[in-house]
């Protein structure tokens, strides 16, 4: 923290409300929400640690994520590293998940904990904090958050919420946000200019990233619902090209396996830092008049692959006899796709508007669903429309499980990725 630049007036508000001298000092929670790289965390954690100092000592606290691994990244290691500069002792005790810290001869515990579906809420059972404090909130399961809350049972513990926003519906939104004050809650709502360590130029950066509801979302900050378009970017002809000349380095393969509905296989080569989907493979049944068994799709898909070596396959997840079928085969890698469907959409988004993936125009029917694929505003949560979606089904799971392969645990494409 040598060279930090100075907190903005709405940082200071959330390092400073539970002092004694502020008039929110009574408050049993703190809400942060809005933009993206807004500063909202990188305050928040560093408050929550003050805080703890300055009321308890030998208590347990709870620091929580949607995935451990997602705290210890965005949270816990650029805490930690603050931490130290500001005096305290640090040891994070990896195995347990327990990050002890000590200051001026006192000492308190916190528990990290990951929030990411229903069965978390037994992770926290049981343990009895003084605090907890909950990145990404609103990704996590009502269960687990109120699991969480209800451990806060000792004496003058408060809740730390931290999100980005989702749609007007979710629960946090109706049960926290818009009853802040019935709650006692102090409601805090950051944009990217209360970040000033953020200039312009990245500000500009990040807007270019986001389209429709994400823009609203995570550039203005906005509880929006998702409407219209789901990439209304790819209306654009522009954004599809020419299959590259010159060598691919490497080849993979994504499936949307459909014997009733459409098949959809997308053939991906690497070139000079880019993914290429250069040909596909859209098979359906309806529209054909008859279906096709796994051993024949499986042939199509080795005609798709022609002969290439290809890093593997990823594949609906749902898929399992034609995932087991490839496996029984033994000529290529496979493993099932991450299917989280709208923060694959927004990571399908990212990646294309940043040129990580490009869709080549031999690819007549992922064109054709771009231009079809909307989201369902019928519904009271996200949702695209269940139809025009096996392409942009098959695309997502690339992205989700192969590019962004930190997230995937596909060892043999991490292995040979150069970038």
């Amino acid at each position: 923290m040598s060279n930090y630049t100075p907190f903005s007036k709405k940082q200071m508000k959330v390092l400073t409300w539970w002092c004694k001298s502020s008039p929110d000092c009574d408050k049993d929670a703190i809400i942060c929400d809005g933009a993206v790289r807004s500063g909202k965390t990188f305050c928040m954690s560093l408050s929550f640690i003050a805080w703890s100092f300055s009321r308890f000592n030998g208590k347990s606290f709870a620091i929580c994520g949607k995935t451990i691994r997602s705290l210890k990244r965005n949270v816990v290691t650029p805490l930690i590293d603050n931490l130290y500069q500001l005096g305290f002792g640090c040891e994070l005790r990896k195995s347990e998940n327990i990050l002890e810290v000590s200051y001026q001869g006192n000492l308190n515990r916190f528990y990290l904990f990951g929030g990411k579906d229903e069965m978390s809420a037994s992770l926290i059972q049981g343990i009895t904090l003084a605090g907890v404090f909950l990145d990404e909130v609103a990704l996590m399961p009502r269960s687990f958050v109120e699991q969480a809350i209800a451990r806060c049972s000792v004496e003058g513990s408060t809740f730390w919420f931290n999100c980005n926003p989702e749609y007007p519906g979710h629960w946090f939104y109706r049960e926290w946000i818009q009853k802040a004050k019935a709650k006692n809650a102090l409601y805090l709502h950051f944009m990217m200019n209360d970040n000033p360590s953020l200039s312009n130029k990245m500000i500009n950066r990040y807007e270019s990233l986001y389209s429709g509801a994400f823009y609203e979302r995570f550039v203005k900050g906005r509880w929006v619902a998702a409407s219209g378009a789901v990439y209304p970017f790819m209306e654009n002809f522009g954004m599809y090209g020419d299959v590259p000349r010159g060598e691919f380095s490497e080849f993979a393969v994504s499936c949307d396996y459909g014997t009733v509905n459409p098949a959809s296989f997308g053939l991906w080569g690497f070139q000079d830092g880019i993914w290429y989907r250069i040909s596909e493979y859209y098979f359906n049944s309806r529209k054909e008049g008859f279906q096709k068994t796994d051993e024949e799709h499986y042939k199509s898909l080795e005609d798709l692959i022609d002969g290439r070596k290809v890093l593997g396959i990823v594949v609906d997840p749902s898929a399992a006899s034609f995932i087991e079928l490839i496996k029984r085969k033994g000529k290529y890698n496979v493993m099932p796709a991450k299917n989280r469907v709208v923060d694959g959409i927004r990571m399908v988004s990212s990646a294309l508007k940043n040129g990580e993936i490009k869709i080549c125009r031999t690819c007549g029917d992922s064109m054709r669903e771009f231009s079809l694929y909307r989201w369902d505003e019928g519904g009271n949560s996200d949702a695209p429309v269940k139809e025009n979606d096996h392409a942009m089904d098959d695309i997502r799971y690339f992205v989700t499980t192969i590019l962004n392969k930190e997230n995937s645990g596909f060892v043999a494409f991490a292995a040979k990725r150069k970038y």
